[in-house]
């Protein structure tokens, strides 16, 4: 017994030593890893901000309060609060279904969630022109009931819904399929309603999923640039989010506004990044407890 003791104790000793990397590889990987992100994160970032307030603190805050910076900062929140909601209904009913029912059609639906990934944002604009433009498919009847979709909110929304719809759903199908259904399918036998299992059992299990997929959304929402630059016609105070007002004052040659403006942009994303890294720590804490 003693022996078999030893035996197995050498044997982990041989396996750890084996599954361990020489000190001069791993801090190697280590410093190359936190040069790229020196380079190509770290850099670009504080070259925004730097860029921003080159010219001084006034012009900064005057890039970002004139009206044309405002109007673009209100029609991206109001893009992305109109998306997300959407993209987080779909995702949760398309995951739902995937994970928890069998039906024809089913490696389908996987494989259309994945088309906005695989398809250029600005192919995804040209097929909204297409459909709703003046020489579209619904182009003349929209414009016998004086219905306006390109060059106005609804056709930014739908681009933006569409490039974004991919992540809620991607980030619960795994996690349910995980999961499986013994636990809907119990609370279902013991009496429970189909909403009552879905609030009480489902939804609990997946909420903090829920939340990383619709932070992910909200994050790509407000950096779109591709297919809203193509059905939002670049009017200045009306259809240009931030990116996009970004573009415009750049080409204008007004460097210290378009970095001013970008770096609200880089805020956001840090907001987003607290955000993410918040959720993903909650997560590992409620791990060690069911370990616990």
């Amino acid at each position: 017994m003693a022996g078999a003791t030893n035996l197995s104790l050498a044997s982990g000793r041989k396996t750890s030593v084996a599954t361990q990397e020489p000190r001069w590889l791993r801090y190697t990987l280590i410093a190359v890893a936190l040069a790229f992100i020196a380079f190509f994160l770290l850099l670009p970032l504080a070259t925004v901000f730097y860029e921003g307030f080159k010219k001084g603190w006034q012009v900064y805050v005057h890039s970002l309060v004139e009206p044309d910076a405002l109007a673009a900062l209100k029609l991206t929140l109001l893009a992305a609060a109109l998306a997300v909601p959407l993209n987080l209904v779909f995702g949760l009913a398309a995951a739902w279904s995937i994970a928890k029912f069998r039906f024809p059609g089913k490696q389908l639906l996987i494989t259309l969630i994945d088309l906005p990934f695989s398809v250029s944002p600005i192919i995804a604009g040209l097929i909204f022109v297409l459909l709703f433009g003046a020489q579209g498919w619904f182009g003349p009847w929209l414009q016998e009931h004086d219905l306006k979709i390109i060059f106005a909110v609804p056709a930014i929304v739908l681009a933006t819904t569409f490039v974004t719809f991919p992540f809620v759903a991607r980030e619960l199908i795994p996690l349910m399929q995980a999961q499986g259904t013994e636990e809907e399918e119990a609370a279902i036998t013991l009496g429970a309603s189909g909403w009552r299992t879905f609030w009480r059992i489902t939804l609990p299990n997946i909420k903090w999923g829920l939340l990383y997929g619709v932070i992910l959304c909200n994050a790509r929402a407000m950096g779109e640039f591709g297919a809203v630059s193509v059905v939002s016609g670049h009017i200045r105070g009306e259809t240009n989010t931030l990116p996009l007002h970004v573009e415009i004052l750049y080409n204008e040659y007004q460097f210290a506004a378009s970095f001013a403006v970008a770096s609200m942009m880089a805020v956001l994303a840090l907001i987003t990044l607290i955000a993410k890294s918040f959720l993903e720590w909650r997560v590992q804490q409620q791990m060690s407890k069911k370990e616990d």
